[in-house]
């Protein structure tokens, strides 16, 4: 018989495996961080800070936004690739992310996107260019979109610098003000990394376990989410050979469905071990690991939720830049924010408490509390409106 978990026990499942049921003080370990998450999604937008600085600063309140290109650009502790998005992943994980490599490379090369008008012996330039100067960024070529100029329309060099990048002959050396440096993958990455052998099965097997690890339970699909790096018949096809080893369990959503999934063989131990999360209120990155997979988000904890930064301002039913809030172990609003770092400010535009929370004086105070710290953490000052 499958194992059955309640809703709250699987919330707080999740929050526990995902970094977000302790309280986010004491020592910090960012590699350590990175390597519980799995990976950590970049993003260029800075309304208030980007949001791979966001999802850490969450894990952490002592990490500050200079940490993680440092661990990037001097320690080589991580590196820079695809999951569902782009992302940093530790650099023990290179090894497990050949195929990775591959299914991109060719996936780009199908890609009319990334078709660029440069000749072959164009795009050997470019990687002749940057072996011979050091990383270079896409600044330092100079071909032009040609045709309509649409928002996500790249020149011909960018897209050659991705697609060498996707495929692994390319790997982003550092960044400055968020701008990606491309370098030889063999002047970045260790050689014990780039040369260590892993079968195919070897990887999907090492990307399944470990994404189940992270979720804590999962279904085929929220498995194959986790880093976008197999496919669903892969997935499939490993928790049918697994079918003695994984736990079958059953889960009830936030609406009282129940739904079938899978659970890593100790689901007994971690469930007995389910620390209850800290009441503290958090102001989460909407591209938060807790928010990103919004099927999962909804199931667990009944929140419908859409980021709406592509969303006409007439059509937004939120706003454009809207933050979930999470208290324990419910997810009890959602804020809008604005920042302004040289005028040294940063305000709250909005609240909605969700459907069925009081929004008391306490909770106002731990809010208050929040944009403070928040506010702190990027240099400024939190003006209540």
């Amino acid at each position: 018989m499958a194992l059955k978990i309640f809703n709250r026990d699987a919330r707080r499942l999740w929050l526990n495996s995902q970094g977000l049921a302790a309280a986010p003080t004491g020592r910090l370990d960012l590699l350590e961080i990175i390597k519980n998450l799995g990976f950590v999604q970049l993003d260029t937008i800075r309304n208030v800070t980007r949001a791979h600085h966001h999802i850490l600063w969450s894990r952490n309140q002592n990490y500050r936004e200079p940490m993680l290109n440092r661990l990037l650009a001097k320690d080589r502790m991580v590196f820079e690739h695809f999951t569902h998005d782009a992302s940093v992943l530790p650099m023990d994980y290179y090894p497990m992310w050949q195929r990775q490599f591959r299914r991109l490379g060719e996936r780009v090369s199908r890609s009319d996107f990334y078709r660029t008008e440069l000749a072959s012996e164009e795009i050997a330039a470019i990687k002749a260019r940057i072996e011979a100067e050091g990383a270079l960024s896409t600044h330092a070529f100079d071909t032009k979109i040609t045709g309509k100029k649409e928002m996500w329309a790249r020149p011909p060099h960018k897209k050659a610098l991705d697609h060498m990048w996707y495929a692994g002959e390319l790997t982003t050396s550092h960044r400055e003000n968020f701008i990606k440096y491309y370098d030889l993958t063999e002047r970045v990455i260790p050689e014990h990394h780039r040369k260590a052998e892993q079968g195919d099965a070897e990887q999907i097997d090492w990307l399944c376990r470990n994404a189940l690890d992270r979720l804590g339970f999962g279904s085929p699909g929220d498995i194959q989410r986790f880093w976008a790096a197999t496919s669903a018949a892969e997935v499939k096809a490993w928790t049918t050979g697994l079918a003695d080893e994984l736990v079958p369990v059953e889960l009830q959503t936030a609406q009282g469905d129940w739904f079938k999934a899978f659970a890593p063989a100790d689901i007994e131990n971690r469930l007995a071990e389910n620390v209850k999360p800290t009441s503290r209120l958090r102001i989460l990155s909407p591209f938060d690991p807790v928010i990103r997979d919004r099927t999962r988000l909804s199931r667990l904890f009944g929140f419908d939720y859409r980021i709406e930064i592509f969303v006409p301002a007439a059509k937004r039913k939120w706003g454009y830049y809207v933050y979930p809030l999470l208290e324990g172990d419910r997810m009890v609003g959602r804020i809008e924010l604005k920042a302004d770092r040289k005028a040294g400010w940063l305000k709250l535009r909005k609240l909605w408490p969700e459907k069925g929370v009081r929004w008391t004086q306490a909770r106002e105070e731990k809010l208050d509390a929040e944009l403070g710290r928040l506010a702190r953490f990027i240099g400024v000052d939190f003006i209540p409106e």
